[in-house]
């Protein structure tokens, strides 16, 4: 692994084995109408940041603090995880999820995160969206400090990241990967034992 490379790690169904907002969605009573949005945004059928915006007007009236305790409790990939940890210095978190709503779990994997952002109330509900990240960004900043990026995803939201990396691991961890995202990968695998002994070698 050379040590001079950025691997940027989508989110819900890459380091998590399950996605984020489905379960936030299913504690909540609103599985339905959430999962319904994420399969559109999953196959590309509702543009992400349509579809982000719509399912958190759904949760918009939750308790930030009770939503990022769901959200710790997300099972995430062992091995992934390790990974993480132990290159920290060279791992990030890509997601368009909410600051406020992963803040824990992110505590917890241990690397820097690139996020969508949002304001918190003064009653402790979710006020206004203040960025919603756009994929390609936090890329293209990498890039201009570390000589090579690697990305690794599955979904068709994380195609903006896989447009500007040097290298693409297309995941199947949870989800089939989406068919432009294999087409724009160097590499397709489907455990994650199988993707960090893959990251260790590039």
């Amino acid at each position: 692994m050379k040590p001079n490379t950025a691997f940027c790690f989508d989110l819900d169904g890459t380091v998590t084995r399950r996605e984020v907002l489905p379960i936030i969605a299913a504690e909540l009573g609103l599985a339905e109408e959430i999962g319904f949005l994420t399969q559109m945004t999953i196959k590309g059928q509702i543009p992400f940041e349509m579809s982000f915006r719509l399912r958190c007007r759904l949760l918009a009236e939750i308790d930030v603090a009770t939503v990022a305790k769901i959200v710790e409790q997300v099972p995430v990939d062992p091995a992934i995880a390790a990974f993480l940890g132990e290159h920290r210095e060279q791992c990030f978190l890509v997601t368009g999820n909410l600051d406020v709503w992963i803040a824990r779990l992110a505590a917890r994997l241990g690397c820097r995160v690139f996020s969508s952002t949002a304001v918190v109330r003064s009653d402790g509900r979710l006020g206004p969206l203040t960025s919603v990240l756009r994929k390609s960004t936090p890329i293209r900043e990498l890039r201009g400090q570390y000589d090579r990026v690697v990305v690794i995803g599955e979904g068709q939201n994380d195609m903006p990241m896989f447009e500007e990396a040097d290298i693409g691991v297309a995941y199947g961890g949870v989800h089939a990967p989406a068919r432009e995202v294999i087409e724009n990968s160097e590499y397709v695998v489907a455990k994650g034992e199988t993707l960090c002994r893959l990251l260790l070698t590039l």
